[in-house]
């Protein structure tokens, strides 16, 4: 990574936690993603914000107590989203990519073994 494009995105980065106090980035196998301080990736909270029966703020607390996090925290992600939608979604995506490559790798494993 160029010098330019590292101060870029920690640019960017810093913008984006000083917006949202409470979101910080980490470090990954797929790069750096935004998570809550002390809780899980922002975008595995919204993926399971996604799925969850309800509205408002009715899911948000279903979340929270799901996930053992506060109300406050779950709002937090849900806002982080609603500003960086793309961010997020790129990171849902690449998720569901890799959940899909590994199902097919087991049942290609399962399909060898049983013949």
């Amino acid at each position: 990574m160029s010098t330019t494009s590292l101060v870029s995105s920690l640019l960017d980065e810093g913008l984006k936690t000083r917006e949202f106090p409470g979101v910080v980035y980490r470090p990954g196998p797929t790069g750096r993603r935004a998570g809550l301080v002390g809780g899980p990736d922002v975008w595995e909270v919204i993926r399971d914000l996604r799925g969850w029966s309800g509205r408002g703020m009715e899911r948000i607390e279903g979340i929270a107590e799901e996930l053992d996090l506060s109300v406050s925290m779950v709002g937090l992600a849900a806002d982080f989203y609603s500003a960086f939608p793309e961010e997020i979604d790129t990171r849902i995506e690449a998720n569901e990519q890799a959940a899909e490559q590994i199902r097919s790798r087991i049942e290609q494993r399962e399909n060898l073994l049983s013949s």
